[in-house]
């Protein structure tokens, strides 16, 4: 499913992560107080901009509050990271996500609102990109651009309900393979599709990623 997405801060992980996003199919605004990052990532992306976004009137006139993401990629500047990250909740943007430096940068951040906070020296661009957009799962890799395995938990919704009735494996209508059920202390290896789910499951599941997030969207009755 197509987001749009804001990009706040154009260092090494900011860069990376709004070309991974741009390349998953997304809109990408990337803002850098940096004219030549700025310059330097137009191309390759969405939309790009020379912009204060420790400016609640800036953020304003960028139109964030119609961004269903935005991502707070500067790191060394803990008082900009806090100040972008207080405005863009404050502007309604949905699902904020912040980088966090040290695990106090990353408690203020919780504090504040952040929705989910990312500690860069710990995780990949691309793998963090594919989190933001898939917000029910647990865990997720790239397999092939769009496609991926994810670790997710069982929704209250998959409760009593085999793996047919949901309409997963491969013969199911949305193409999502489950590799294994963890329940408890029990691994089930590529279960039958006659399998029922039950509370506190684990699935691991192969597939594309706009048709997992459909599942995870839309309760079935």
């Amino acid at each position: 499913m197509k987001k749009q997405v804001m990009v706040i801060g154009l260092g090494r992980f900011g860069i990376s992560l709004a070309k991974a996003l741009y390349n998953m199919g997304h809109d990408v605004l990337a803002v850098d107080t940096d004219l030549k990052k700025v310059q330097g990532i137009s191309s390759e992306i969405t939309h790009a901009v020379q912009a204060d976004a420790t400016n609640e009137a800036v953020l304003h006139d960028l139109g964030a509050s119609k961004f269903d993401v935005a991502v707070v990629a500067v790191g060394e500047t803990i008082q900009n990271s806090v100040l972008s990250t207080i405005l863009l909740k404050k502007l309604g943007v949905p699902y904020v996500v912040a980088r966090a430096e040290n695990e106090l940068h990353g408690s203020i951040l919780e504090k504040i609102g952040a929705d989910k906070v990312i500690y860069v020296e710990n995780e990949m661009g691309a793998r963090v990109a594919n989190s933001l957009t898939l917000t029910n799962v647990l865990d997720h890799i790239s397999i092939a651009p769009k496609y991926g395995v994810s670790k997710l938990a069982a929704p209250k919704h998959f409760s009593g309900k085999n793996l047919s009735e949901l309409g997963l494996g491969r013969a199911g209508k949305l193409g999502i393979s489950v590799l294994l059920i963890q329940r408890d202390k029990e691994v089930i290896i590529t279960p039958d599709r006659s399998e029922t789910i039950k509370p506190n499951d684990v699935l691991i599941v192969a597939g594309e990623n706009d048709k997992l997030e459909q599942l995870l969207a839309t309760p079935n009755s």
